[in-house]
């Protein structure tokens, strides 16, 4: 029942106060825990990307259940009000839904959306910037919020600091390149696991609350996704606004063939991106 309290908590806090800026993010004290490992053990190999996940996995996961234990020393009242404001800054809606919003506000926003997707973004159209736009708040509604809500709920602080920690692994490390293709592969493929039912669940939550009679018509199209996750909640969002997202895309200067995810309109306006912001009702 606690972590039901914290969970609600930490959900409010986050959709209030977003980022705190007077303590250092708990995520970059992990990316430095990456990048420390990485700068003195990395290795072209699977097996030293195994030896990353579990040296990460079980420091972040130590270290949340000694805090877990600290806490309980506490009476309850105060052991969740703390719980909940460790837990709210692994949430990540404010600054994801502010991130997209400032998008329609910039002058520049083939810059500013480069700070949020990894494609080519120069030469952008405005239709281009805004379905960018919306599929990256769709995926990152899984990986920023759902799923960090997720193993909060059944596992409490160690459920959601474990999850970021291997998020954040993916993030830094699980790419298909030549020098992370093999060490990253462990981190990518766990994140894959954790984000299996989050990812459709965000779906669910996105078809839901847009009203739409079949809450598991995403799955068509979003199983085309190279990733076993992602396309599940672009494809809820496309249906949900009405549009098309996917498509062929430009990444480091060369073309990549992607699928369609929903159907209706391919030009995307910013009422379109308003829309998708107001599911998640938070206001600003």
């Amino acid at each position: 029942m606690s972590n039901i309290f914290i969970t609600i908590i930490a959900y409010f806090l986050d959709k209030f106060f977003g980022e705190y800026k007077f303590v250092k993010h708990p995520v970059i004290k992990i990316g430095e825990m990456i990048t420390f490992f990485e700068e003195r053990y990395y290795k072209k190999d699977i097996v030293r990307g195994v030896i990353l996940v579990l040296f990460i996995v079980g420091t972040t996961g130590f270290v949340a259940l000694l805090i877990e234990e600290f806490l309980s020393y506490f009476a309850s009242i105060f052991n969740i009000l703390i719980s909940a404001f460790i837990a709210s800054m692994f949430i990540a809606h404010r600054m994801l839904h502010d991130a997209v919003k400032n998008i329609l506000r910039s002058s520049n926003k083939q810059h500013d959306i480069s700070m949020l997707v990894s494609r080519d973004t120069e030469g952008m159209s405005e239709s281009d910037v805004y379905k960018a736009a919306i599929e990256t708040y769709a995926e990152n509604l899984s990986d920023g919020v759902i799923a960090p809500i997720f193993y909060l709920l059944l596992f409490g602080l160690p459920g959601i600091i474990v999850y970021k920690a291997i998020n954040t692994m993916d993030s830094m490390v699980g790419y298909k390149t030549a020098k992370y293709e093999k060490y990253g592969k462990a981190a990518a493929l766990l994140d894959d696991a954790v984000n299996y039912i989050p990812s459709r669940l965000t779906a669910v939550l996105i078809m839901f609350a847009s009203k739409q009679k079949d809450l598991f018509a995403f799955y068509k199209d979003g199983k085309k996704h190279e990733s076993p996750n992602a396309g599940h909640p672009i494809t809820a969002m496309a249906l949900a606004l009405g549009v098309k997202l996917g498509g062929n895309t430009r990444y480091f200067g060369k073309m990549k063939k992607k699928p369609i995810f929903g159907k209706g309109r391919k030009i995307i306006i910013e009422d379109d991106v308003l829309k998708a912001l107001n599911l998640g009702k938070i206001k600003s």
